[in-house]
């Protein structure tokens, strides 16, 4: 993708969804953090049917911790990994309790810290919690950046070191979200449905997929 092009193609993703918001339901920074946490090779649906019924009883680390191990799992066993899952919330809630006085800390580095957040999960936090200008590249984000061009490289890190360079300042607090929903709904990973891509003039990837009346 030519450096002209970056300009209008977020500002075409920008006029389609001028507010675009993560798909995982949450009400306070606390519910965000266990939901990316949850979220790791799982859908945002699968996640959001599971914290539905987990923050309705426990949506601190206090009350969380009070479930223990057994009692989490019963919550989110529905999830891939979740016993694993159910042991990292478990000691990521200890550690907000014993160093951050139960409140999720606002700094990189110590969200890092916690059990079972990564960069991808710190980046999310900063950016929809707190609104730093953060790129959060998950699988959608590094397919769509590879396939149009925008920012291709071979490992998260890469691509988003690159994205925070080739990102106009104005529309970084929002990239990482219309790259996520346009991997999801458009740019899909194994059919890219490009007769109905708004950005597909501005997008490397060829050939483009016809429309499925063309496919053989």
């Amino acid at each position: 993708m030519k450096d002209a092009d970056i300009e209008p193609f977020f500002a075409t993703l920008q006029a389609a969804n001028p507010l675009p918001q993560s798909e995982l339901e949450y009400s306070t920074v606390f519910e965000l953090l266990a939901a990316v946490l949850l979220s790791a090779q799982a859908t945002d649906a699968g996640v959001n049917k599971a914290t539905r019924r987990l923050f309705h009883v426990a949506n601190t680390p206090q009350a969380i911790l009070a479930l223990g191990q057994d009692g989490l799992e019963q919550y989110i066993k529905t999830i891939g990994l979740y016993r694993n899952k159910a042991k990292n919330l478990l000691e990521t809630c200890r550690i907000l309790v014993e160093r951050h006085g139960g409140k999720v800390p606002r700094d990189r580095e110590a969200l890092e810290a916690l059990p079972g957040v990564g960069r991808k999960t710190a980046n999310v936090v900063l950016n929809v919690a707190f609104g730093d200008e953060t790129m959060a590249v998950d699988t959608h984000v590094f397919r769509v950046s590879n396939r149009t061009g925008l920012a291709p490289g071979k490992d998260p890190v890469e691509v988003e070191r690159k994205l925070m360079e080739r990102v106009p300042k104005a529309y970084l607090g929002d990239a990482h979200h219309w790259l996520i929903l346009h991997g999801r709904y458009v740019c899909v990973a194994r059919l890219p449905k490009c007769w109905q891509c708004a950005v597909a003039r501005w997008c490397d990837y060829q050939p483009k997929t016809p429309p499925p009346a063309l496919q053989a």
